[in-house]
């Protein structure tokens, strides 16, 4: 069988948190990468997620480079869908342009407007 790829992919482990987009509750699942390119990522899991289901990606990227130029590692934010299942887990499609992020702005710009909505602040 031809591989119809048209990225390559990098055997990659990287922390991945993905968050299910409009499938009733929100839950939110930590997991690993096994590899990743430029159109999407395999998780490694025994989840199963409903074929196609929307998912929001953070990735955190251990990466000397952004760690010189931020200080800190940085978080790949990503949407995506499931387009298909192994034994050992999901892979994912990228929808769109990822976006990547030092921990510290999210520091500075996610985590305080997380802490004050779960006080119930506005």
């Amino acid at each position: 069988m031809k591989d119809r790829r048209q990225f390559e992919r990098y055997p990659l482990t990287l922390h991945v948190r993905i968050e299910t987009i409009g499938i009733g509750k929100k839950h939110v699942f930590e997991f690993e990468t096994k590899d990743i390119s430029a159109a999407g990522v395999f998780i490694l899991t025994s989840k199963k997620f409903p074929q196609g289901s929307m998912l929001k990606l953070n990735i955190t990227i251990s990466n000397d480079k952004i760690k010189e130029l931020t200080g800190a590692r940085g978080l790949m934010e990503c949407e995506g869908n499931i387009v298909r299942y192994t034994h050992t887990g999901v892979a994912i499609r990228f929808n769109g342009d990822c976006q990547v992020l030092s921990k510290r702005a999210c520091d500075i710009l996610v985590f305080p407007t997380l802490i004050k909505n779960n006080r119930g602040g506005t």
